[in-house]
């Protein structure tokens, strides 16, 4: 067999540099979509809250100053009109001209048609009344608007109404800061929540496509390793045949007994890169998910016993003796994909096994699960090695020629396939031993 090295090393660093500028820019996309959703709903959340806020102190300001609006208009409609002699026409027995007082955060005027205040009410600003607010309210019976009074932030309420033919309108005036400061508090709050929460999200988002990006991660390195490997395995054969084939063309006139063994070797080699190839394709399909399995109960005694009986030729070639200890029991799988299961250990034992050995297959049931274990006579296996019996293309130092490694990671696959467990150790009186634990059938 031609050793080229390790064909991962062949793969270069341009590769992983490509595989890693991919998990980066991945990554960073991420982040950003994990930031800009956030920031686009805590954007929403916050204008929605601070519209429903702002709306409901506003209610309850404008709420407050119509019902002092509307006290004091009931008070004036109450006051007799003014007579010859009368000095209480306008103030006497009138309690709305001093409304609210000292720490009521509102004060109250009358404007009378001509919008001069009536007699009672105080000028507390020089842009007080507001006239237009007052010609509104005549129109149209009341008006609600915001304001400045000498830098102060006010409400002011007018409601029109009527005494004794003449219609005069009361404008409360309530103060904003209050209600500003509880919005600014709150725009603080949203704030600084919104940019915590802003860089939480980042923070969580690139630990989130961290441990996302692993799979992805392990996936391009897998690829471009079962590239790599399948490069490496189809070369040997490959350069055998063409060895082949150019020394039959330097001997075009030869016969074929006359040749050597380059068609002999030919042949070994189409079959085994078609053994290869098969395999290879078993894999692909099995990591894209093709692969169908067909669920039967399968009595794995009957199993086991059948495929001994097909390698039993080539055991008998092999000088080593098959033996089976099977209980009968089912399992829930597809029979062709356990078959082949059976096929891979056993043929994998015969080759591990010296002339004069055996191979021994026992099936045994354990409550709810079925076992099958394969066991030989061979030298065992290092124990450096275990760790990486099933992994694709690798194989042991000490293994026979011929194999492509693929064999025990198909047979791990076809394991996971069926919700089961495999595992290999070596016998204590020497050997190797390869348990397969699989779920029984219910029925």
């Amino acid at each position: 067999m031609i050793d080229g090295g390790d064909p991962r090393s062949r793969s270069g660093p341009s590769a992983a540099a490509a595989d890693g500028e991919l998990i980066r820019r991945t990554r960073r996309r991420l982040v950003a979509w994990s930031g800009g959703l956030t920031l686009v709903i805590l954007l929403a959340l916050g204008v929605a809250v601070a519209s429903a806020v702002d709306r409901s102190l506003g209610a309850a300001g404008e709420t407050q100053l119509a019902d002092r609006a509307t006290l004091l208009a009931g008070a004036i409609r109450g006051v007799q009109p003014n007579r010859p002699g009368n000095t209480e026409g306008e103030r006497g027995g009138n309690p709305g001209f001093a409304f609210g007082g000292p720490g009521s955060g509102s004060f109250a005027m009358v404007i009378k048609p001509d919008d001069t205040l009536l007699e009672g009410s105080s000028r507390l600003a020089i842009n007080l009344p507001d006239v237009a607010a007052a010609a509104a309210a005549r129109a149209s019976g009341r008006d609600v608007r915001e304001a400045r009074v000498d830098g102060v932030p006010v409400r002011i309420y007018s409601l029109a109404t009527d005494r004794g033919g003449v219609r005069y309108v009361v404008q409360v005036v309530g103060d904003r800061t209050a209600e500003k400061q509880t919005l600014q508090v709150l725009y603080l709050v949203l704030g600084i929540g919104a940019l915590v929460a802003l860089a939480l999200a980042l923070v969580g988002g690139r630990i989130y496509a961290e441990r996302a990006l692993v799979p992805i991660r392990d996936s391009l390195t897998r690829q471009r390793d079962f590239a790599a490997d399948a490069s490496h395995e189809l070369r040997t054969p490959l350069a055998v045949v063409r060895t082949s084939v150019e020394h039959l063309l330097r001997n075009p006139d030869r016969k074929v007994g006359e040749v050597g063994t380059a068609l002999t070797d030919i042949s070994a080699e189409v079959d085994r890169l078609s053994a290869m190839v098969g395999d290879l394709l078993t894999l692909a399909r099995a990591d894209s998910g093709a692969v169908e399995l067909v669920r039967t109960p399968v009595d794995l005694a009957d199993l086991a016993t059948m495929v001994l009986s097909d390698l039993q030729p080539i055991a008998a070639a092999a000088k080593v003796q098959l033996q089976v200890d099977a209980i009968p029991g089912d399992v829930l799988g597809d029979a062709d994909r356990l078959r082949q299961l059976v096929t891979i250990l056993v043929d994998n034992a015969i080759k591990h096994t010296p002339a004069d050995g055996s191979v021994t297959v026992q099936v045994t049931r354990a409550g709810r699960h079925m076992g099958l274990a394969v066991e030989d006579t061979g030298n065992g296996l290092r124990d450096e090695d275990i760790p990486h019996l099933f992994e694709r293309f690798w194989r042991s130092p000490t293994a026979p020629q011929g194999g492509s490694g693929l064999g025990l990671a198909i047979a791990s696959w076809i394991v996971a396939a069926h919700h089961g467990k495999i595992s290999a150790a070596n016998r204590p009186e020497g050997g190797a031993r390869f348990e397969v634990e699989l779920p029984a059938s219910e029925g």
